[in-house]
């Protein structure tokens, strides 16, 4: 059981139905996993936080960062961000780094998230629904590009993982409106 399973949140583990796969160190200058999100990754904020990794499993060619709340009042939970192809030199992403391009990273693919827009948008919990949960995913990917198009969903992103992940690591927060 993961440690983001909570019985204070209704929605599921989405990364149950995946399989295991290893994890890696996965960490965060913003984000302490399962406190409360800070002011800055609230939406109208929309300030990703830093993430950084290291010890990927052997295979690693390239990453994908993902921001998923399953716990929206939807049947298919809310995609708060997703960026793929990223190289596996890269072992940090800085905090705010969740525009378009990743911070200038040449050839990441940013997709519309849920909210519409491209790249990291905040969490924004519907008022009385009750805490959500922010599961930010770093992913280690096979290939060194997933050639996805450019205006697919994060839900297609994910399924392509499904194929493609070694290893995922998650660090997560919450927030209630």
């Amino acid at each position: 059981m993961s440690d983001y399973n909570d019985p204070r949140f209704p929605g599921p583990d989405p990364y149950a139905p995946l399989g295991d796969v290893p994890s890696f160190p996965l960490t965060s200058t913003d984000l302490t996993n399962g406190d409360k999100l800070k002011e800055p990754q609230l939406g109208g904020n929309n300030v990703s936080p830093q993430l950084s990794w290291s010890d990927l499993p052997e295979g690693t060619k390239s990453l994908a960062v993902t921001c998923f709340d399953p716990d929206a009042p939807t049947a298919s939970g809310y995609w708060h961000w997703a960026a793929f192809n990223i190289p596996v030199s890269v072992t940090e992403l800085p905090t705010g780094a969740g525009d378009e391009t990743l911070g200038g990273i040449d050839g990441v693919v940013s997709l519309k998230g849920d909210s519409g827009l491209r790249g990291y948008y905040g969490a924004q919990p519907p008022e009385g629904h009750g805490p959500h949960r922010y599961l930010f995913a770093v992913h280690a990917v096979d290939v060194e590009k997933l050639d996805i198009d450019p205006d697919s969903t994060p839900t297609v992103l994910g399924f392509n993982l499904y194929f493609h992940t070694l290893g995922r690591s998650v660090l997560w927060g919450w927030y209630e409106n």
